[in-house]
């Protein structure tokens, strides 16, 4: 969001670098959300884990940021959007440095759900911040901006932290985001205003939003596209590992190749909410997921293919987010605060679910089974775009 054109239709006259610096912060969030799936086998390893109770270290961090984030939203409404920023930040932070201390499973799980609470407030928050410091038109790409902090996590974050936690030890892809942190942590102080004019949240809108049976289809999508999304991912690293007997940069390269599908993704969804409008841009995107993770896991292809097929996979994966936040910003404007809110839950949620079938799955079956299985809630998310259409409150 750059140039004069951006400026004049901007709210603030720093709208760009406010909504830059808010991605920035989802950056790092993503990064001490996500990181422990690049980190996953050497977790495994140091704390003697079964694939079900590594998988129960993204869980519990999904969860606790589903429960909490609603809730902390609506209750902070009456505050000033950038304190509850800083707030969130200094939380998330908090939890980071415990994590990168922790010297035992269940202390991790501790500071796991302290990160948590942390990020739930932030992201939320960042992204109803983005929409009230841009005009309407800009809305989308603002929301691409913001967002484009967790695709980028992806990228640069997670498999930077898969490389430090083979290379020196998982604790020290903790205490790098620690850092990271820290450093934009005074940059949120300084950049983004206070004061900007969004819909304050409070518990009595949020049980309204409840209760209306098409804007809870309409998150639900969100839920279940990425539980479908994180059926494969959370097992991404192992799988490549037992089918290709790839190391450390192998399995790099590989979560590289996913965030840069991620980043394009991203920029490929505010295309599609443009050319296509959201409802239909989230049918076309879960019928690929559909097809492409089935593919994905049991296709008897080579690594080059693999790669190939992991990188279209990404690409329309991480087109959902901002067709969904445009999608649910027009169904619910005087609700804004929440339903993003409550769209962010649904992320943790849906990884949360995602990361809980897979374990089960591999509990019975082998990597390949995850494809179909994933395809199956793929297919739910796309029956829900269906039935929010059809639903009138």
């Amino acid at each position: 969001m750059t140039g004069p054109r951006a400026r004049s239709e901007s709210r603030y006259p720093d709208a760009a670098f406010a909504l830059y610096t808010l991605g920035a912060g989802n950056f790092v969030v993503g990064v001490g959300a996500f990181v422990v799936i690049g980190i996953l086998s050497p977790v495994m390893q140091d704390l003697s884990l079964s694939k079900s109770g590594a998988g129960l270290l993204l869980t519990t961090y999904s969860l606790a940021y589903a429960l909490a984030s609603p809730f902390v939203v609506a209750l902070t409404g009456r505050f000033d959007r950038r304190d509850v920023m800083v707030a969130g930040l200094v939380l998330f932070l908090a939890g980071t440095l415990a994590s990168a201390l922790a010297g035992s499973y269940d202390l991790l799980l501790a500071a796991r759900i302290l990160t948590a609470a942390g990020g739930a407030l932030f992201t939320p928050v960042a992204s109803s911040a983005g929409v009230g410091l841009v005009s309407p038109v800009e809305r989308a790409r603002a929301l691409g901006i913001v967002f484009g902090g967790l695709t980028l996590a992806q990228v640069a974050g997670v498999p930077l932290g898969s490389y430090l936690g083979y290379a020196l030890g998982w604790h020290a892809a903790f205490w790098v985001v620690a850092v990271v942190g820290l450093v934009i942590l005074p940059a949120l102080l300084r950049l983004v205003p206070r004061g900007i004019k969004v819909p304050s949240p409070s518990p009595a809108a949020l049980f309204t939003v409840l209760g209306k049976g098409r804007l809870m289809l309409a998150v639900a999508f969100t839920a279940l596209f990425c539980a479908a999304l994180y059926v494969v991912y959370t097992f991404l690293g192992p799988m490549l590992e037992a089918r290709f007997g790839l190391g450390a940069n192998g399995v790099t390269i590989f979560l590289v190749v996913f965030g840069i599908g991620a980043v394009a993704g991203n920029a490929l969804g505010a295309v599609l909410v443009g050319r296509m409008g959201p409802d239909r841009s989230l049918i076309v995107l879960a019928l690929t997921q559909i097809v492409l993770m089935p593919a994905l896991m049991s296709t008897p292809v080579g690594v080059p293919l693999a790669l190939a097929l992991t990188l279209v996979w990404s690409l329309c994966a991480w087109s959902f987010m901002v067709p969904q936040q445009a999608r649910l910003v027009e169904l619910g404007p005087q609700f804004q605060g929440l339903l993003l809110a409550l769209n962010a839950s649904a992320i943790y949620l849906g990884a949360s679910l995602g990361a809980t079938i897979g374990s089960a799955t591999l509990d019975r079956a082998s990597f390949a089974a995850l494809g179909p299985v994933a395809a199956g809630v793929a297919a739910l998310s796309l029956i829900s775009v269906i039935l929010a259409a059809r639903v009138r409150d």
